[in-house]
């Protein structure tokens, strides 16, 4: 069973070596095996394969039927990605408070400010985590302003939005129409919700202290800009009301 290079990179990216990759790939093509079996299919050595088959039990990937001799069951690739999508929001949990309450003052003990006041953010995954940084750092109010929203996208702000549902945080959202109607629902009940036929461009205002601009795509890179500029705050707040005022509620 071939895969291609991307699913390969991806696998690797999501922290399973190449024999593991191997194993997972060939319990998948050839369904429950045992050990020996496995070894033969994936062209692992047969002193590696145990190893190999525990490992990817507890990263949770596969599960193991106890036997003479145990026999190694794949798990469906969606619930193997979301376990270690758990896993990593754990591992971050674990020493997130650690690392935050050393180097931290380190950092503010400088006094020197070390960035710019608009910044270019370049690139999905570089985007997403600069609005989920700035979201996480709200206090009071956040506007945010979304011209497509699928139900893969929200799966990345999925659990700070939960946070600020919990929160008294007075959260604001805008999107098309041509957004999904579960997850608009969905979404209704953690913030005010209102629709436009059409948006061009978003972003996000935090606090009235932070904006990205979303600046749609340039070839097949995302492009956002981040400031704390107070006249480029000013101006993208003063738009989002324009453009709020016109909008129908959810």
């Amino acid at each position: 069973m071939s895969i291609s290079s991307k699913t390969r990179k991806a696998l690797h990216e999501a922290g399973l070596t190449e024999y593991e990759l191997r194993a997972y790939v060939s319990l998948l093509k050839y369904g429950p095996m045992i050990a020996n079996e496995t070894s033969n299919e994936s062209d692992i050595p047969y002193s590696k394969i145990y190893e190999v088959l525990r490992n990817l039990e507890k990263k949770g990937w596969i599960e193991i039927e106890s036997g003479r001799p145990n026999k190694y069951y794949p798990k469906a690739p969606s619930e193997a990605i979301e376990a270690t999508r758990m896993r990593v929001e754990r591992m971050l949990s674990n020493f997130e408070n650690q690392v935050l309450e050393e180097l931290q003052p380190i950092y503010q003990k400088k006094g020197i400010r070390e960035r710019p006041d608009i910044w270019i953010v370049r690139g999905d995954f570089n985007v997403i985590q600069k609005i989920r940084e700035v979201i996480k750092k709200t206090e009071k109010e956040l506007v945010f302003a979304i011209p497509v929203l699928k139900p893969i996208l929200y799966k990345d702000f999925n659990s700070d939005f939960i946070r600020i549902g919990a929160s008294r945080i007075q959260f604001r959202l805008m999107t098309t129409k041509t957004a999904d109607e579960e997850l608009l629902a969905e979404i209704g009940k953690v913030a005010e919700t209102r629709i436009r036929d059409q948006m061009f461009g978003g972003g996000l205002i935090s606090d009235n202290n932070e904006v990205v601009l979303l600046l749609g795509e340039s070839g097949e890179e995302t492009i956002a800009i981040w400031s704390d500029h107070l006249g480029l705050i000013r101006f993208a707040r003063e738009y989002f009301d324009y453009l709020w005022d016109g909008a129908v509620p959810l």
